[in-house]
């Protein structure tokens, strides 16, 4: 059987239990995919109400995040699905992610949110992304899935190679910048060594050859 939210072609995935009769709390057991906030970003009251809905309307089962990096709702049944949905919008301000033959939920990095290594606002680039070809989430016009992924830097904490179809991949485009004056405090002591984690311990003298220098991949520096 086909299940779904009225004039959604994706988002549910349809589950039905053959032996009904024999097991009637699992009869239908509908996965729902979620399109999880940008970069991953929750609060604890977010988290809260997203279990609450998922235990009030579902099994209680949850994946926070499989490979298609949505979050996931296991086991809903049929007439459960519009309240459902309902829920996720209406309360968390959440739409349903990609599921099937269609666009898949745009996934990305954490970007220049909190990480220092990033080349362009991937939580901005995703957003825009997800605005612009959300119908398709809706109405599937894609021939089969379709995944867009988002690197802030070669890093690819997404794994968007791996895990998308098109991946965007941020790269350092200008000369190497390095900043002198931080460099001399950083050796001589006087700013902590990484930020502050090898604190309580004699790690015994920096040496900024062998531990950056050296370790750069180009020899840029």
């Amino acid at each position: 059987g086909i299940v779904g939210v009225l004039g959604y072609g994706g988002g549910i995935v349809g589950r039905y239990n053959d032996q009904q009769a024999k097991f009637p709390n699992i009869a239908h057991f509908h996965t729902i995919r979620v399109n999880q906030p940008g970069a991953k970003f929750y609060s604890t009251d977010w988290l809260r109400g997203f279990c609450d809905i998922a235990e009030y309307r579902g099994s209680g089962l949850t994946n926070l995040h499989g490979s298609t990096g949505d979050m996931v709702i296991l086991g809903s049944f049929s007439d459960q699905l519009e309240p459902l949905f309902f829920d996720l919008t209406h309360d968390l301000g959440v739409d349903l992610g990609g599921s099937g033959g269609n666009l898949r939920t745009p996934s990305d990095c954490i970007g220049k949110a909190r990480c220092e290594f990033a080349c362009y606002d991937t939580m901005a680039l995703c957003y825009h992304q997800t605005m612009t070809y959300q119908d398709e989430l809706h109405r599937p016009a894609f021939p089969y899935k379709f995944k867009f992924k988002f690197d802030g830097c070669p890093n690819g904490c997404t794994a968007s190679i791996a895990r998308s179809d098109m991946s965007y991949i941020g790269t350092w485009k200008d000369d190497i910048r390095i900043n002198q004056d931080a460099c001399k405090a950083y050796a001589a002591g006087e700013i902590p060594v990484n930020g502050g984690a090898f604190a309580g311990r004699d790690w015994g003298k920096f040496d900024i050859q062998a531990e950056i220098i050296n370790l750069c991949p180009t020899q840029c520096m």
